[in-house]
């Protein structure tokens, strides 16, 4: 590459940068769809407490938290730990906040999460795009960055995360080009790492070079989310990114992802208990490693195919599913997150693809979920 060339480089990149798109988050001025009634809530509420005092949930590879959670009186045998009915709630509700304030580069770009404000952010991770010139194709850089970009100019967006698979780079080193690329073309509110305890850390120190150790040390500027291993595992790599964040004053996402039929019951109200389960055992360990530690309950409930085993989206369990689970947060006294904004099972972008993104879209806004993540859409499942 001769000089000129890195010049030409460096002036693209600046010009990109120099723009700044306002995007105030969004607050509702109406109350959230509830399709259940309060025994139907305590009903689901009552059997994530069975689940996590007679079955109980694996934490593993990881002796510090296992032993902070005996010295919080739970019952730990192995890597399997049982809470007493109610204690997770408590543990949570005595010191985790109902809302708070997500630091952006640009101050015009702070987000509110919790009570009835909406923030959106754009698909997290596929490992394909597609275009009307060039088809599906695996993800480029220049894909990644084109990404950004446009999530970054389109107001309807108030958070940026990583669009697809920065696949040019190996994967022990591709988060700190997801987060450099985060921080360099957009300067709204970004996503951190949760790739391991290493990413997380990283993801820390390069906030910290852009916005200062003592900004990031009395701010939230930033989310990690994490997914439990369902069934009723919180996975070694999980749980060191998420202490990473929480030890750090971060907010952490934890998100029970199960697909009825393979991962959960195939019952609606049977996977919202196992989700309950799953996500107040994480936060409660996320506030004993932290008291205070902002910290986000998130739902994904899709469904397997009966016949083949494969994964479906946008179906009518997801849209009945979303609003239980958001209101099963507001009563746990967390701010809640959605990884079924716009989804879809279709393959390209049909009727198939407008109507089932449509509608999951809709129930996730009407539900009152505070952050939603894939908001402009994914393809393929």
């Amino acid at each position: 590459m001769t000089n000129n060339s890195r010049k030409g480089r460096r002036a693209r990149h600046t010009a990109a940068q120099s723009v700044s798109v306002r995007t105030p988050y969004i607050s509702r001025n109406f109350g959230p769809l509830n399709l259940l009634e309060e025994e139907g809530l305590q009903l689901i509420e009552r059997n994530a407490d069975i689940i996590l005092q007679e079955v109980g949930m694996d934490f593993r590879g990881d002796e510090e938290a296992l032993e902070l959670l005996h010295d919080a009186g739970a019952e730990v045998k192995g890597e399997r730990v049982r809470f007493e009915a109610g204690m997770c709630r408590k543990i949570i509700q005595a010191t985790a906040p109902r809302k708070y304030v997500q630091c952006a580069r640009n101050p015009d770009n702070n987000i509110h999460v919790g009570g009835r404000n909406v923030a959106f952010s754009p698909v997290g991770g596929p490992a394909f795009v597609h275009d009307l010139d060039n088809g599906r194709r695996y993800a480029s850089s220049e894909d990644f960055y084109n990404l950004i970009k446009i999530a970054h100019m389109l107001p309807a967006l108030h958070a940026i995360g990583a669009p697809c698979e920065f696949l040019e780079a190996p994967i022990p080193e591709r988060h700190l080009h997801t987060i450099f690329a985060q921080l360099y073309y957009s300067d709204k509110a970004i996503h951190g790492s949760s790739r391991s305890a290493i990413a997380a850390n990283d993801t820390l120190n390069m906030i910290r070079i852009v916005l200062g150790d003592d900004f990031v040390e009395n701010n939230y500027c930033l989310f990690g989310g994490i997914n439990t291993n369902s069934p009723l595992v919180l996975d070694e790599t999980m749980l060191a990114a998420a202490k990473t964040y929480a030890r750090a004053n971060q907010p952490v996402l934890v998100s029970g992802y199960i697909l009825a039929g393979a991962m959960g019951p195939m019952g609606l109200a049977g996977a919202l208990a196992q989700q309950l389960a799953e996500t107040m055992a994480s936060l409660a360990l996320l506030q004993i490693f932290r008291p205070g530690v902002p910290c986000l309950m998130g739902t994904f409930i899709g469904a397997v195919s009966m016949k083949n085993g494969s994964p479906v989206y946008g179906t009518p369990e997801s849209l009945l599913g979303i609003p239980v689970a958001a209101e099963l947060a507001r009563r746990l006294g967390v701010p809640s997150s959605c990884a079924g904004g716009a989804v879809t099972a279709s393959k390209v972008p049909d009727a198939q693809a407008a109507c089932e993104s449509a509608l999951m879209l809709q129930s996730t806004f009407l539900a009152g979920v505070n952050y939603v993540s894939h908001a402009a859409g994914w393809l393929e499942g």
